[in-house]
């Protein structure tokens, strides 16, 4: 007899994890609260797959003998916890496609870095002929690859959303990048939560796997101290330390240090600039290293890398000023770490929905190297709050056209604006992406006035 296979959520992940329980011979029902995406309806029309969107059917929802949940749904969401209550199975895309590929994992996460990292790891095994799929937050479904395409290896991007509810899955890589606050609203505002969910990515590792973390960061040593793994460990650090398998050395080059492989490349010869893609770059090329791929091919790929949009994305320069599109940036550490590669009389354009966070974290950078701050969000009273008496100009805006406006006033020949809001995007755009291209479109049509 087939099992009750319920997908919720018709996006990306949804899709894939329906096709693939069809495939299995499971019988699958999708349901979506809200509009799935007509392209995604085509597809689950084209395959057969019954769906509804606009509602959650909840008999047939409860009938289940297993839930696959979008990673964008909460689990205090009354839908969830009527799941919750009846003890139905919930397991994420992830979880479900894992169980049926032998392909090795190469998973990564961290509250900054994530996407440049996978797709720098994605980079350096396509470009050295691995057979490999790109899939998590980038790329394309796991479960639709699994069921498709069937690759050697997978470079996955991993919210902690998505770790929430991943169980047997096994990492033969497992990377963390960093911890800093982020999503606090989904976690109870207690950051143990949050850690806990990030550090479900080391379940089930042997010594056979590896663990790359980054050595200095605070939350992550805290947290080795109380569980354990049976990975093999490779830190990495801005410069030597004992037991680090990645650093700079005195002479400014890149240094990787492996059982199997020992790399050297001078740091300018990187692609990617700034201290944050330094060590993204350590942590993509140790992953290479670990699964042999030849030390010519990984320095090949660390020098053609072309970057992430919204990340540190160069947009134009304008009457003698540089705008820097950061949208990526949802939280206050990733705003750091722009602020940290940013030259001095920079203007700051930050807000958005607010996750709980404390921007004291930038605040002496913001000393250092911010001339102005322009707000931009419906509501930028914490900000305005905090920074009002910090800077000495700050504007209060509440859409793009306004925001653009008030920083090219504020701007002179020779100074930057930078785009890194260090929130969510949620109050004025649809997405980080949006946000970013919408930024874009504004200052690229300047140079036309």
């Amino acid at each position: 007899m087939s099992s009750n296979l319920v997908i919720l959520g018709g996006g990306e992940s949804g899709v894939g994890a329906a096709i693939l329980g069809k495939e299995k011979g499971m019988n699958v029902f999708l349901s979506d609260y809200g509009t799935i995406a007509d392209s995604y309806r085509r597809i689950l029309d084209e395959e057969g797959i019954e769906w509804e969107d606009g509602r959650h059917s909840m008999e047939r929802i409860l009938a289940a003998d297993e839930v696959v949940k979008s990673p964008g749904i909460a689990p205090t969401t009354p839908v969830m916890k009527a799941i919750a209550e009846k003890g139905i199975p919930v397991i994420s895309e992830i979880e479900f496609a894992g169980r049926f590929t032998d392909a090795k994992m190469v998973c990564i996460t961290g509250s900054n870095g994530k996407t440049t990292t996978t797709l720098l790891t994605y980079h350096i095994l396509k470009n050295a002929g691995i057979n490999v799929g790109l899939a998590g937050n980038v790329g394309k479904s796991l479960a639709l690859q699994v069921a498709r395409e069937k690759h050697d290896v997978y470079v996955i991007e991993l919210s902690s959303f998505q770790l929430e509810n991943m169980y047997d899955f096994r990492a033969n890589i497992a990377v963390i990048l960093n911890i800093t606050p982020d999503h606090l609203d989904r976690y109870e505002y207690k950051m143990q939560n949050y850690i806990n969910a990030k550090f479900r990515i080391l379940n089930n590792l042997t010594p056979q796997d590896a663990f790359i973390y980054w050595k200095d960061d605070p939350v992550i040593n805290a947290q080795l101290e109380r569980i354990r793994t049976e990975a093999r460990m490779y830190p990495f650090a801005e410069h030597y330390e004992d037991g680090c398998n990645a650093w700079v050395d005195d002479e400014a080059s890149l240094i990787i240090d492996t059982p199997a492989t020992s790399l050297r490349m001078p740091r300018a010869e990187l692609s990617l600039n700034g201290l944050h893609n330094l060590y993204n770059s350590m942590a993509a090329a140790l992953s290479a290293c670990i699964l042999d791929i030849d030390k010519k091919e990984i320095r090949e790929a660390l020098g053609d890398f072309e970057g992430v949009e919204h990340r540190l994305e160069y947009t134009a320069t304008v009457d003698g000023v540089r705008y820097i599109n950061d949208s990526k940036a949802t939280n206050v550490n990733s705003c750091w770490y722009a602020l940290e590669s940013m030259p001095e009389n920079t203007v700051l354009i930050l807000g958005g929905k607010d996750k709980g966070n404390d921007y004291s974290e930038i605040l002496p950078l913001v000393k250092e190297k911010v001339k102005a701050i322009v707000c931009m969000g419906k509501d930028n009273s914490k900000l305005l709050d905090f920074f009002g008496k910090e800077v000495a100009e700050i504007h209060d805006t509440h859409s793009i056209d306004e925001a653009v406006a008030a920083a090219r006033a504020a701007a002179r020949p020779g100074d930057t604006v930078l785009l890194s809001p260090c929130c969510a995007s949620f109050d004025l755009f649809s997405s980080y992406e949006d946000r970013g291209r919408q930024f874009k479109e504004r200052v690229r049509s300047l140079q036309s006035k």
